[in-house]
């Protein structure tokens, strides 16, 4: 998944007090097919907002969110302060299920206390699933499943959580896995996961054995049924997939989930994508290849100047905005006023990133009758 950055949204709120947002709308894609409304008031729905992947101490969500719930609260509402609208939140596969069969009933309790914050705050949530990120919590019994066996518990993760959510209108959508690749060829027995990246593994591998079959089918087939576990249960709320900027079907490096090949059973595009120092423009292609001809909106869910300046990650986000519906940064859990007492250039790098995003929120349409 790496670091994130999000471009585009605000119903800025900064009262801390639950009960003072507005009753949330469901969110569908626009009849013109670029981006997203409000239902039923058809009001544009820009999605600007934070991966909510870690705390300050690098911890998951699922780490702390039963001993320290009035964190996850405090942390939402300092989102919403700084003008988020949707929060991506990731949930672990070793969490929410005991077995290939038996979804967690105490995590997926603990989701919907989460559903309810965010109602109560005003903001939507981006619910990532499957996620290994620490593989010291990924159970031997899912590492050993062969890929049938895999899809089939990963569908079971999936209709559970729908299952939770469905009725509730604080969902933008169900992302089905952080980073999914389509490896070329065949891979060693249980070995799922990429490379570690600051000690979490964010990409996946979907199957071992590519068994000479285009990696592209494969994918589509992954999603398809994924998303049928889903709309089993939830025929409403969008469903996309959470994909490396590498995934354009070009010569070199690609994951298999060619946008235009795999698209089909999914409502919307998510790229994930850090524009380089003076390599902008490639970037912007980049961007542009996710969203032509493909006829669905495109969020960049992941963006951070990470191996940009702020102003250049500004620069890319205005110069790519006819191609992006929305986007999502990073929050970890510590306010801009927290960043200015620091003194590391992390510190600086966050802030300025904090900066840009606030800014950036003032442009984006409010929900309807925000307080």
């Amino acid at each position: 998944m790496r670091f994130t950055l999000v471009a585009l949204f605000v119903c800025v709120c900064c009262c801390p007090v639950f009960g003072s947002a507005a009753e949330l709308q469901k969110i569908r894609v626009s009849d013109d097919k670029r981006g997203f409304v409000l239902a039923p008031s058809a009001k544009p729905f820009v999605p600007w907002g934070f991966n909510y992947d870690h705390d300050e101490e690098g911890r998951l969500i699922e780490d702390y969110w039963d001993k320290e719930w009035p964190k996850v609260e405090e942390d939402f509402r300092e989102m919403k302060a700084l003008g988020a609208n949707v929060v991506r939140i990731h949930l672990q596969t070793g969490k929410f299920l005991k077995s290939k069969s038996e979804p967690n009933q105490e995590a997926l309790d603990r989701l919907g206390k989460l559903l309810e914050l965010a109602e109560s705050v005003g903001v939507y949530l981006d619910l990532t699933g499957l996620g290994c990120y620490h593989k010291q919590d990924v159970p031997e019994w899912y590492d050993v499943l062969g890929e049938e066996e895999r899809w089939a518990a990963q569908a079971v993760f999936w209709e559970a959580v729908a299952g939770r959510c469905a009725k509730s209108p604080a969902v933008f959508c169900y992302d089905l896995m952080n980073e999914p690749v389509v490896p070329g060829g065949k891979r060693n027995a249980a070995d799922w996961l990429g490379p570690a990246f600051a000690g979490k593994h964010f990409v996946q591998v979907i199957t071992l054995d590519q068994a000479d079959r285009p990696r592209p089918d494969i994918a589509r087939k992954w999603i398809s049924q994924l998303a049928a576990a889903i709309r089993k249960v939830d025929k409403d709320h969008l469903v996309t997939v959470g994909m490396v900027d590498w995934s354009l079907d070009r010569p070199g490096l690609t994951s298999g989930f060619v946008p235009d090949k795999v698209s089909g059973d999914l409502d919307f595009i998510c790229v994930h994508i850090y524009p380089k120092s003076g390599k902008l423009d490639e970037a912007l292609a980049t961007l542009k290849g996710f969203s032509v001809g493909i006829g669905k909106p495109v969020v960049i869910e992941e963006m951070f100047p990470l191996s940009c300046t702020a102003d250049e990650l500004d620069d890319f986000l205005s110069r790519g905005k006819e191609h992006v519906a929305g986007g999502i940064g990073f929050y970890w859990g510590k306010t801009p006023e927290e960043y200015r007492k620091g003194g590391t250039i992390g510190d600086a790098i966050t802030l300025a990133w904090l900066e840009l995003f606030q800014k950036r929120a003032k442009s984006v349409p409010p929900l309807p009758d925000a307080k």
